[in-house]
């Protein structure tokens, strides 16, 4: 293996060998495939090894399955990201060649139908599986020792993953993407299609040790390898961005030791989800019906929903055991400590992750049976080693909210009765702490107002498994009675910003006339002053996107020469910077979201964040759209590799860890999509209907912490409605909860081409239109007093605020 220890990133020990590329350019340098190799090693989960793992020096392999060449480095649409190459399996394994003896015995078969299918359009990871002739196989075991199978799967923006192959979105990751996998998967994506059922019956019946690698970004069907003692052992590599298959490899071999853990839970089957049945009822609803039960919140509290598991929230093994050491607790100062010593008893130096979960009062509010309080991840700890972790959870964090006055209504309540703590390395295997904490009467924490609150959800499951009917709110938006005649969709969907009409000189001349925004800057002149000068129209135009430049392709703001504001760029994420593909420029593909989090560290992710932001300023970009933090919800959600977790405490701890990187460089953060975007099909009109309970402690409790830990420079709103209005336009959301009740004072814009109405947007407390502001509809609402120049003044000040910020 190369040396790298020479690097800013060999802090976390694996330092994995690349070819060395020109290092004239950050982005997509040597330094970053290193780290993102890293991170992709670091988020690989161990789900199943009966000792075939790692392989010893000198094994014998062979590969099987088009995954082996098709791998999938993250998902589609915004998400995705050019790159000048991918490091697929086979090439990952041929990185070690003093390691391993790789059979070619199956390679010419399934490199040839990998490129030819890709060659004919379709899309990465959407190659079908072909059926292995038997003379292959038959070589390839008389060759190897060990079969190593490889199963991925892809997913994108608009459209979700399905059973129902009736029901179709967007498909913004390709075209004819729903297509293509309707063709490969004939119960959906979730279950082994035909073909991958017949390779894997194949391998086993030639092959004593099989290892199966899953290059998927979320949840499939589980029990097919869990339960077969001929499948010896499985990782779930994720999607592991630009050097995942290397980082794969390093993983079978022994080279990094296991360390990931699951940020989902993994049931059985599809079915075995409360949020399935009603996922695909309509097109126009989403009934949140399992409330606050989502996830492992729902198999850990509703009876006989555990025995479905297969593999719990928070699993992982690796290649040596950890013994759990001195464990001790304690209140201190209103918040609950726990002490634990991690030893490594194993023969390889590993890491190991520490759980602490919360058993709540059932009260009369109701409780999940856990809620994840902290997590600590250990140094690598060589044989024999140790570490004492420390991890710790405010006691007013643990509160439940009280939407219906069961105890008070609309307040936060830490409810009278004993709470309980466990201790372990997932939620199935955590083990009571000898200490509880008593509360003798109930304590409100924080009283608020009703916001949100639903208009058409019925009921909500109960902690007993029972459902409870709900009072709906009949009151309506702040701003519901101000309106203009309705805008045709078609008179601004899709379009770009438009440049606005401005004389300009041949060679620019700055205007001595007015004042510039480097003088704010400079502190030579307050903000106020500055934007005295400014014309309703320089504000109207400023509330709008702003044509690209250079190697962007989601627009910018900001963009008046004449008082010296910048035309800033933004950029999608969050995998990596996603440039016009035009323009050649390539970058680095980070492991995607759900692998990131998997790796249940936050000092490596900060750094990933440090990393993506250098490539967005090297490549003159000022704000990165990223991160994504979208509760999983559903294994259907088409962009849960996007998104983190099932929880939103890890959730939001692991966006505060990538916001903190990002921001350090000066380069502006943006978390989305707020709020309830959790279903890609009619994304833009869907309405999630959810209680305000839920709403609170699991869809938005992620913002929260991300916006109280780090302090995004920018939040982006949801394509979607909640309770029956866009997000965009829902000030109740936006000014009462986002900025009354947290405190935001950062930017807040739209979703590209949102469907909410522009000037109702503003006055529900948006800043920035994007990319199309529709500036001749603000200009109607203006003159007709429906807005005001103060409200236009509100906005612009915190783009320019924003951008004063950048670097």
């Amino acid at each position: 293996m190369g040396d790298r220890n020479n690097t800013k990133w060999s802090r976390f020990r694996y330092t994995p060998g690349l070819p060395l590329y020109g290092e004239e350019r950050v982005t997509s340098g040597t330094g970053h495939l290193t780290l993102s190799e890293v991170a992709a090693g670091e988020g690989i989960v161990l789900l199943k090894n009966d000792g075939a793992l790692p392989l010893a020096g000198g094994t014998r392999v062979a590969l099987f399955g088009k995954a082996t060449f098709d791998y999938v480095k993250g998902g589609g649409g915004s998400g995705d990201v050019n790159v000048s190459h991918t490091v697929n399996i086979y090439d990952g394994l041929k990185a070690f060649p003093d390691w391993i003896r790789v059979s070619e015995a199956t390679i010419p078969f399934y490199r040839g139908h990998v490129e030819k299918e890709l060659a004919e359009g379709k899309l990465p990871g959407f190659v079908s599986e072909p059926a292995l002739p038997g003379d292959l196989l038959k070589k390839a075991a008389a060759e190897a020792d060990v079969a190593i199978i490889s199963i991925c799967r892809y997913s994108g923006e608009g459209w979700d993953r399905k059973t129902d192959q009736s029901v179709r979105g967007e498909s913004v990751g390709g075209p004819g993407a729903e297509d293509q996998s309707a063709m490969l998967f004939e119960r959906g994506d979730f279950y082994l299609s035909k073909a991958e059922q017949a390779l894997v019956a194949g391998v086993k019946k030639a092959f004593s040790r099989v290892v199966v690698l899953l290059n998927v970004g979320g949840v499939i069907e589980s029990e097919w390898f869990a339960s077969d003692k001929k499948i010896n052992a499985v990782l779930l590599t994720g999607q592991g961005g630009i050097c995942g298959g290397r980082a794969a490899a390093a993983a079978l071999l022994g080279v990094i030791n296991p360390s990931g853990r699951l940020i989902d839970t993994w049931a059985a089957d599809i079915e075995d989800y409360p949020s399935t049945k009603g996922f695909f009822k309509s097109d126009a609803y989403v009934e949140y019906e399992e409330d606050i039960f989502v996830g492992y919140r729902y198999f850990s509290t509703i009876k006989g929903a555990d025995e479905r598991v297969v593999y719990p929230f928070g699993y992982g093994m690796g290649y040596s055991d950890f013994d759990l050491e001195s464990m001790q607790a304690r209140e201190l100062d209103g918040a609950i400590e726990a002490e634990v010593t991690v030893v490594n008893r194993g023969p390889l130096p590993g890491k190991e992750v520490l759980q602490l979960y919360a058993e709540l009062p059932q009260g009369k509010l109701g409780k999940p049976a856990r809620t994840l309080a902290a997590f600590a991840k250990t140094k690598l700890l060589m044989p024999g080693d140790s570490q004492r972790l420390l991890l710790r959870v405010k006691l007013d964090d643990l509160a439940s909210y009280d939407d219906t006055g069961k105890v008070k209504k609309s307040a936060w309540i830490l409810e009278k009765g004993n709470y309980r703590f466990y201790l372990g390395t997932n939620v199935r295997d955590a083990w009571p702490i000898e200490y509880e904490y008593v509360l003798t009467r109930d304590r409100i924490v924080k009283q608020l107002t009703e916001k949100i609150a639903p208009k058409a959800l019925k009921r909500r499951l109960t902690a007993d498994g029972r459902y409870e009917k709900l009072e709906t709110s009949k009151t309506s938006s702040k701003n519901e009675a101000k309106k203009l005649k309705p805008l045709p969709l078609s008179e601004w969907d899709g379009y770009a910003p438009a440049a606005r009409a401005i004389p300009q000189r041949f060679v620019y001349q700055p205007d001595k006339s007015v004042h510039s925004l480097d003088e704010v800057a400079d502190g030579r002149l307050t903000m106020s002053a500055f934007m005295k000068q400014l014309t309703d129209e320089d504000l109207i135009w400023m509330f709008s996107g702003q044509p690209n430049t250079g190697v962007a392709n989601t627009w910018g703001f900001g963009n008046n020469e004449r008082f010296g504001i910048p035309n800033v760029m933004t950029a999608d994420g969050p995998a990596g910077l996603r440039t016009q593909a035009e323009t050649g420029v390539t970058t680095t593909a980070w492991p995607v979201a759900s692998t990131l989090a998997a790796t249940w560290n936050t000092e490596l992710v900060t750094a990933v964040g440090e990393a993506a932001a250098e490539e967005v300023k090297e490549n003159n970009i000022g704000v990165w759209l990223a991160p994504a933090i979208n509760i999983h919800r559903s294994p259907f959600c088409g962009r849960n590799f996007e998104y983190f977790s099932e929880d939103p405490f890890l959730t939001g701890i692991m966006a505060a860890a990538v916001i903190r990187g990002v921001q350090s460089k000066r380069i502006g953060a943006t978390i989305k999509h707020f709020a309830f975007n959790n279903k890609e099909t009619n994304r833009r009109e869907s309405d999630s209907r959810v209680s305000e309970r839920a709403a609170r402690e699991i869809y938005l409790k992620g913002f929260e912490i991300a916006i109280r830990e780090s302090d995004p420079w920018c939040v982006m709103t949801s394509y979607n409605l909640v309770n029956g209005e866009h997000t965009s336009s829902n000030e109740e959301l936006l000014t009462g909860i986002l900025r009354g009740e947290w405190g935001y004072e950062g930017l807040i814009m739209t979703d590209w081409w949102s469907t909410g109405d522009p000037y109702r947007d503003l006055l529900a407390g948006i800043d920035l239109r994007m990319p199309n502001g529709v500036p001749d509809r603000i200009r109607a609402a203006l003159d007709k007093g429906l807005i005001s120049r103060k409200d236009l003044e509100r906005s612009a000040k915190r783009i320019l605020e924003l951008l004063l910020k950048l670097d």
